[in-house]
């Protein structure tokens, strides 16, 4: 249908459908590229700010749920 449709076109607007399709196609390139580069992060890499990446990279300063329950007398139980 689109061929038959660009067929009843001028060779001057002929070209300029051309141009335009692939001014499309290119775009369409281009999004699938910054979608499939977004794939390969994870969402919890998404979500962490720059500083909880440095902090959970370091071992230093890390306390475990239970360790934290215990110091400040907390009643739930963390991970």
């Amino acid at each position: 249908m689109l061929h038959e449709m660009i067929e009843q076109l001028s060779e001057s607007d002929q070209k300029s459908a051309y141009e335009f399709l692939s001014h499309l196609l290119q775009r369409v390139k281009k999004d699938h590229k910054w979608w499939d580069e977004m794939e390969e992060v994870s969402e919890e890499e998404v979500l962490l700010t720059g500083e909880e990446k440095r902090q959970l990279q370091g071992d230093e300063g890390y306390v475990t749920g239970g360790d934290a329950k215990h110091e400040f007398g907390l009643q739930v139980d963390l991970p």
